[in-house]
This record gives C-alpha cells, sequence and structure tokens, in this order.
C-alpha cells in the first residue's frame, strides 16, 4: 500500500509525524510553492521532513494542477491524505490515488459538516465533539467514514484548549488506525445524511458583543472565539475592546455600556447582567 499526503500547516506536518511514529512512510509530499506561502496563515515548511524521511516532494499552485495529477499516479499512490489544505480537491485528483483521497473534520460526522467547527462546538453547548476520517467525495464533509475520535467537552471548554485537544485526536486517529489502514480492512461506513447538520462559516464581525446579549451567550462566544480566533470584541463611541477571558455576572447592574474598572478589569453591560473581561486588548480607534 502506497501513502501520499497533502498539506501546508503545522497540523498536517503533526500527523505526517504520527505516520512514523506509527512504523508507517510516505511515498509522496505535495505542499505549495514557497512563493505562494508567504502570506499564508500557519504556513509550515516540509521540506526538511522529507529529506530526512527520503520522501519524493512536489510542489504546487493549486491542489486540482495537472502536476499534481501527474505525481499522484507516478508515484501509484492509494490512499492519498488532504489534511491542513483549504483548496478542494477536484475529481480528476480524487480519482488519481487508487483507492481515493482521505480527510479529517474536527466534527463527529454527520454532525457539522462546514466551517468554523471549533467554535460552533462551543456556541452551541454540546457535550462532545470529535474528529472524522472519511473518504473524500464531491460534497462538502460528505463521504463515507473510517474511523472517528471522540472528544467530550468541558463547561468550560475554550478555542484554545479544544483546538489542542483537536489536533492530538488528529495524531491519536491515525496511529489507532494506521496498521488496519495498511492492511485494507478498515470498513468505510456511508453517512446518514438524515442525521447530518451544516454549520455556516463565520468572520471575525460575528464576535461581536451587544448589549441585548445574554450573559449565557456572551461567556460562550468568548469562549468559543479566543485564540487562535479574531477574538471577540465590543466597542465604545472611539474604541474596540477585543476580549479573551472573563466572568459573566448574571443580574448586575451599570448605566455605561464599557467601563474600565481601577483593577484593569473591562466591564461590559448586558441584557442581564455584566460580563466581567479579565483579559482584553484594545484595538487602533475606530
Amino acid at each position: 500500500m502506497k501513502f501520499g499526503f497533502v498539506t501546508c500547516v503545522q497540523l498536517g506536518l503533526a500527523c505526517m509525524h504520527e505516520i512514523y511514529q506509527a512504523g508507517g512512510a510516505l511515498d509522496l509530499v505535495i505542499t505549495l510553492h514557497d512563493r505562494l506561502a508567504i502570506n499564508k496563515s500557519g504556513r509550515v515548511y516540509v521540506d526538511d521532513f522529507c529529506t530526512q524521511h527520503q520522501i519524493d516532494l512536489v510542489k504546487i499552485r493549486h491542489i486540482n494542477d495537472q502536476a499534481a495529477i501527474d505525481a499522484i499516479r507516478q508515484h501509484q499512490i492509494d490512499w492519498l491524505f488532504i489534511i491542513g489544505w483549504s483548496q478542494i480537491a477536484g475529481a480528476d485528483v480524487r480519482a488519481a490515488p487508487h483507492k481515493g483521497c482521505l480527510g479529517m473534520h474536527p466534527t463527529l460526522l454527520p454532525t457539522g459538516r462546514g466551517r468554523a467547527a471549533i467554535p460552533w462546538a462551543i456556541l452551541k453547548g454540546l457535550d462532545q465533539t470529535g474528529v472524522t476520517l472519511f473518504k473524500l467525495d464531491q460534497g462538502v464533509d460528505t463521504g463515507p467514514i473510517l474511523a472517528q475520535e471522540v472528544l467530550p467537552l468541558t463547561p468550560d471548554e475554550t478555542a484554545t484548549t479544544l483546538y489542542e485537544r483537536v489536533t492530538v485526536a488528529h495524531r491519536t486517529l491515525i496511529s489507532r488506525i494506521w496498521r488496519d489502514l495498511e492492511l485494507d480492512r478498515l470498513i468505510l461506513q456511508p453517512q446518514n445524511d438524515e442525521l447530518a447538520t451544516e454549520w455556516p462559516g463565520r468572520s471575525p464581525e460575528d464576535g461581536v458583543i451587544l448589549p441585548e446579549m445574554t450573559c449565557v451567550y456572551v461567556e460562550r462566544l468568548i469562549r468559543a472565539v479566543t485564540h487562535p480566533y479574531p477574538g471577540a470584541f465590543v466597542d465604545d463611541d472611539t474604541d474596540r475592546y477585543l476580549v479573551w477571558r472573563g466572568i459573566a455576572c448574571p443580574g448586575g447592574v451599570q448605566d455605561t455600556a464599557v467601563v474600565i474598572e481601577s483593577n484593569g478589569t473591562l466591564s461590559i453591560r448586558l441584557a442581564d447582567g455584566i460580563f466581567f473581561a479579565t483579559e482584553w486588548t484594545k484595538q487602533e480607534t475606530l
């Protein structure tokens, strides 16, 4: 069985390390051209890893480039991992490996197809989420499932802690299934579309805190979009304050929407109380 990997971020590189920790090997790695990666957030370079393990490395502009398809075919790849890659693989790429392309999604599919999986899991108040290894098809996160790793969520879960746990879960999942994948004894389970949910993308502006919001919602919002995401924010007449952490106080009352207390705490008036931001930063004047 021959394996290839497509990535350009740390999560993908961590998964590649795990493959070798599990006793596996890669026959091909595909990544972005260096000149295209300068402005890509979170970009890592895989050159040293490929040199160390004597893996053929191909650099491309887009996953659907003919160069990528040719490389997959020439290396006679059976399974191609595509992890940590924002471009959508077209039909020709998916057909190039003998068995297909594998992706990972940070929810328990078919729940949470789509975008912003980590923030939404917290915002929705779920008691668990996870990571799903699945075969890519023409849909978005709709392909048959090979394996899943469940992650219980704590009441104080933040995007920071969940992002770290999701990264570990990717590696755990690869380690757990690798031998069965090599021996071709994993069974693909079709997703139940009747149980599917789709989560929309989020933008930085979705982190706005408004006076009509409740303490429960704002507390979740702040935990959901804290680091490594852009953060929740509240505006006054001249400034924007990014809020990273704090404590909700239902029933509290104050007249002014935003107050900087003498101890450095930022207090925010809400519909049913006050949120006290204990970690916050001030942006440039609006």
